[in-house]
């Protein structure tokens, strides 16, 4: 499985780690203490945890600066039979993980014992453009890159380390 390397500016490292969801009783510990009304950040660490922190935290900082499986931004529900994940996306700028990435998040909202909706209800296609080598994200099918127009690849290509 992937492991995606920060590709963010050097200035948004450190900070505060986000918080690992070993267990079920680690969220419910967690959620109680949060605003679930609003999105957090989350990272899906080497080992396969969960991460979490409030949205305002960058996924490098929640990450504690390591590679990750996976990232991007999600929102909780409670229903009758407990919480489950609302909205998740890979939308993470600085780690920029590909949509493949969403076996390695599903397994760590099962571990949290997290229902959730099968895949990416938000996804971003990330590419890093080969003639200018600036990160582009694809909108609407459209492979060129915004800022000078090459050709982007089919393949995810954004760590170039």
């Amino acid at each position: 499985m992937r492991l995606y390397r920060y590709v963010g500016p050097a200035e948004l490292m450190g900070g505060p780690a986000g918080a690992a969801m070993v267990s079920p009783a680690a969220f419910e510990r967690w959620i109680a203490r949060a605003d679930a009304s609003e999105p957090f950040t989350y990272v899906v660490d080497r080992h396969g945890y969960l991460l979490l922190a409030p949205r305002e935290c960058e996924h490098v900082a929640c990450a504690g600066g390591s590679r990750v499986r996976g990232a991007g931004e999600v929102t909780f529900a409670r229903d009758a039979d407990g919480w489950l994940v609302r909205t998740v996306s890979n939308q993470s700028t600085g780690y920029c993980p590909d949509v493949t990435s969403w076996p390695a998040v599903a397994a760590a909202f099962e571990r949290a014992a997290l229902r959730h909706p099968g895949r990416f209800s938000d996804e971003l296609t990330f590419r890093r453009c080969p003639g200018c080598t600036e990160l582009n994200v694809v909108k609407d099918g459209d492979f060129a890159c915004t800022y000078c127009g090459t050709a982007l690849p089919a393949r995810w290509n954004v760590d170039r380390g």
